[in-house]
């Protein structure tokens, strides 16, 4: 972050607004919004200070301010319309201690001031640290259409019965669940539908239920997706916000896990190949656990939890012990790398059908009828077969699988630092070592490989794409806003799009 976002109580403190113009106007305004004594230091006042002038809280200096004058006040916002003067009493006001706001000039800012989506006592702040204000503005325009105004009178009607449901249901997570199946219930629709009687009605029925009942715990077997947080689900995102304890491994890329509530519990249960952090049994019985303990616990997994991701057996422990659960599905990583790399699963010239497989089972590597899956007209797709690359290619062709078959690895796919390798049978594992891959990773065997060049869309930070062919093409690093064509030694252009950072 570039900023520490905070909100600060002005109500009944004195602040600087120096300038007389739409932009000192503006602050002024906002700032007796928000219940501060304002004072305007400006040699005339523009017309846009008309309504403001009888405000009981704000009085008008026609004398610049001096700076034994700012000592007495709280902050100090600079708005002239004229960047030496800015410049000038941005230096006054400091010498007289004060936090300084100085508009459009974000190098001589203490502090920002966001965009904001005003629905009180619901405020939220959207700043982009000064680089962009435009943009702060469209995203408060889109935040606008989300939250309707009834949600001021929402939050105005939860703070009436704090202290009521504080003194009736016991503890602190039972409030808090007890809270969120209110506003995510019946009663708010009827808070929001402006039916305050009715709502206060089946609030007490609720107060009633929930100083009785004991919480009752839950799973959440969520699909994080391939890498990318904005793949995410809409369902992912709510029920994340909802658990009490989050367990995660390493396949789910640390920007998601921060999507999670912030006071969650988060327990890493990561696995790697040959390195179990905690073994599948004991994560599934931590479930249970948990969950018996009466937590919403999320269950993570990266891509889709029913595809390699061993959510079946997870599942399978719970209705064994009768824990509700629920399943959001996610994409799968095949999805998700085949569009970033820009290889179709299918395509009509190429492929009518697609197969996923494992390269590697519960006890290692899995032997498979490679000749019976590649066959023209279907793509094959391997899940965790990185580390058992060169023996599968090697079995491929020893079961007559034509070695030009193009292939290709996707490393990281979805993510900033997601890198392509393309090949065929007898030249992927080779280029891939050179490559140094690490995974997590996806192996894409099929004609459509072919269709890379042409299809390929998503600029990555360091794409290692490299041609299916023999004639020892080499991978070209260029600039993201000067791409070059260069020639190979057969006189085909070829362009690898590797950002250069």
């Amino acid at each position: 972050m570039d900023h520490l976002p905070i909100f600060l109580d002005v109500k009944d403190k004195w602040v600087a607004v120096i300038g007389g113009g739409v932009a000192a106007a503006r602050k002024a305004e906002m700032l007796l919004r928000a219940g501060a004594q304002v004072t305007a230091f400006a040699p005339v006042l523009d017309e846009e200070f008309f309504e403001l002038r009888d405000h009981p809280a704000f009085e008008y200096v026609a004398n610049e301010p001096k700076q034994r004058e700012l000592r007495s006040f709280f902050l100090c916002f600079v708005a002239t319309g004229d960047s030496q003067r800015d410049e000038h009493y941005h230096g006054v006001a400091k010498q007289s201690g004060l936090l300084v706001n100085v508009a459009d000039n974000p190098k001589l800012c203490d502090f920002v001031m966001p965009s904001i989506v005003d629905r009180s006592p619901v405020v939220v702040a959207i700043s982009t640290a000064g680089a962009s204000p435009i943009l702060g503005r469209m995203l408060k325009a889109r935040i606008e259409a989300l939250i309707p105004g009834a949600y001021g009178r929402l939050a105005s009607f939860v703070g009436r019965f704090r202290a009521v449901v504080s003194a009736s249901v016991p503890t602190a997570e039972s409030r808090r669940r007890f809270w969120e199946n209110v506003l995510d219930g019946p009663v708010a629709e009827m808070v929001l539908a402006g039916n305050e009687p009715t709502a206060v009605a089946m609030l007490a029925e609720e107060i009633e239920r929930g100083a009785q009942d004991r919480p009752i715990g839950e799973v959440y077997l969520v699909g994080g997706g391939p890498g990318d947080p904005d793949l995410l689900t809409f369902r992912a995102l709510r029920l994340m916000q909802r658990a009490d304890v989050v367990l995660y491994d390493r396949l789910v890329d640390p920007a998601i896990v921060d999507l999670a509530r912030r006071d969650a519990e988060r327990i890493y249960v990561g696995k790697r190949r040959n390195d179990h952090a905690v073994p599948q049994e004991e994560i599934s019985e931590l479930l249970v656990r948990l969950a018996l303990e009466g937590k919403r616990v999320l269950r993570l997994k990266g891509g889709d939890p029913f595809m390699f991701g061993r959510g079946g057996e997870e599942i399978e422990k719970l209705v064994a012990h009768n824990i509700p659960f629920q399943v959001c599905p996610g994409i799968t990583a095949a999805a998700g790398c085949s569009a970033y790399s820009g290889i179709p699963l299918t395509h009509r010239d190429h492929a009518q059908s697609c197969v996923f497989v494992t390269g590697h089972g519960k006890n290692g590597p899995i032997e498979r009828d490679w000749s019976a899956l590649l066959h023209p007209g279907q793509t094959v797709v391997i899940y965790m077969g990185l580390a058992q690359l060169e023996r599968l290619m090697r079995d491929c062709m020893a079961q007559g699988v034509d070695p030009e078959l193009p292939a290709a690895v996707v490393d990281n796919g979805t993510r900033a630092n997601q890198r392509v390798v393309t090949g065929t049978l007898r030249t992927l594992a080779a280029r891939a070592r050179a490559a140094q891959l690490r995974g997590p990773t996806i192996i894409i065997i099929g004609s459509v490989v072919a269709l890379r060049d042409q299809l390929n869309w998503f600029a990555s930070e360091r794409d290692e794409a490299v041609e299916p062919s023999e004639s020892g093409l080499r991978s070209v690093a260029v600039d993201v806003e000067h791409l070059e064509t260069i020639e190979n030694e057969a006189g085909r252009a070829v362009c690898s799009q590797t950002m250069m950072f």
